[in-house]
């Protein structure tokens, strides 16, 4: 399945999952855990949506899946486009703290998409109310994602901002 790289045009679709799983050769910790454990296996998408359903039981499979397509697309840009401030409101940020607290998948994640570089996730204390979260949206879908309308304007003035003072972080 190929993977974009490379900043897409405005017509092409990019697809979370395979940004995602694209992942797994990158995976070079804690292997056991990722691949071989009870509950996990090679799809790497399965697990983390697994995880996401494990940490929050009312959560249902297409919630997590939408959550997670949107966090993936949030990850990739921010680490493709370092130079603009991105947010994310409430709800894709669970699938953002899942992805960076999974760390092995997330320091793959880092290594393929930042070029190697880990991207530090450094989030201010209060909220933004500035519209970044509905901004951050329309970045999405420059770089060719197809962010969730719903998601995006649920908690679109609320933002969960990181630190843009601190060097490669989101």
């Amino acid at each position: 399945m190929p993977v974009m790289l490379e900043v897409p045009s405005r017509t092409t679709r990019r697809d979370p999952r395979a940004l995602l799983n694209a992942v797994r050769p990158y995976v070079k910790e804690c292997t056991y855990n990722v691949f071989e454990s009870p509950g996990s296996g090679e799809d790497l998408w399965n697990r983390e949506i697994a995880l996401l359903k494990r940490d929050n039981s009312l959560m249902l499979d297409g919630t997590a899946g939408r959550i997670l397509d949107n966090a993936v697309a949030y990850l990739v840009t921010a680490m493709e486009r370092p130079e603009l401030h991105l947010g994310v409101g409430k709800t894709v940020d669970i699938g953002v703290h899942q992805i960076i607290l999974d760390t092995p998948v997330y320091f793959a994640f880092c290594q393929l998409y930042n070029n190697g570089r880990y991207k530090h996730h450094a989030p201010l204390i209060e909220r933004r109310r500035d519209g970044l979260v509905l901004r951050t949206a329309d970045v999405l879908r420059e770089q060719g994602f197809t962010p969730d309308a719903e998601l995006w304007a649920l908690d679109g003035s609320d933002c969960s901002p990181c630190d843009d003072k601190v060097p490669d972080s989101h």
